[in-house]
């Protein structure tokens, strides 16, 4: 009666199939949702304000500031002159093109009036400053 009472026992098995099936689709999940990042952008650390809307811009005009004070328009380095230059060029394409105006952290407080103001003086008043 022992005989009959005894199961063979089975091996336990790992199927290995299914679990690449799933590997595969999380590696392709995190490669198509993974952020591609320009290498020519300024390293910049935005402030954090609590009470800043969204920040949605539909622009194409983009003024940058990074921590040593550089300022690039569109991604290009350009000097003070050569900035307000750049935005009168705008201004008499389009006076209402919004301006954003991404500045770091730690940027001099100087240098962002500066840039505020020639927005102001070549009469591009719709500029935002981004906020994270």
């Amino acid at each position: 009666m022992s005989l009959l009472n005894r199961r063979a026992r089975k091996r336990p098995e790992l199927p290995l199939v299914p679990l690449i099936d799933v590997l595969v689709m999380l590696v392709l999940f995190a490669y198509v949702t993974m952020q591609a990042r320009v290498g020519s952008t300024l390293n910049i650390t935005l402030p954090k304000v609590d009470t800043a809307g969204k920040n949605d811009f539909k622009g194409t005009v983009t003024v940058a500031i990074d921590k040593d004070g550089t300022v690039s328009f569109n991604g290009k380095n350009v000097t003070d002159e050569q900035l307000i230059g750049l935005l009168k060029e705008v201004r008499n394409v389009d006076k209402d093109i919004p301006v954003l105006i991404k500045a770091d952290e730690s940027t001099q407080l100087k240098k962002l009036a500066f840039v505020m103001d020639a927005c102001r003086k070549t009469g591009l008043n719709k500029f935002s400053l981004q906020s994270r």
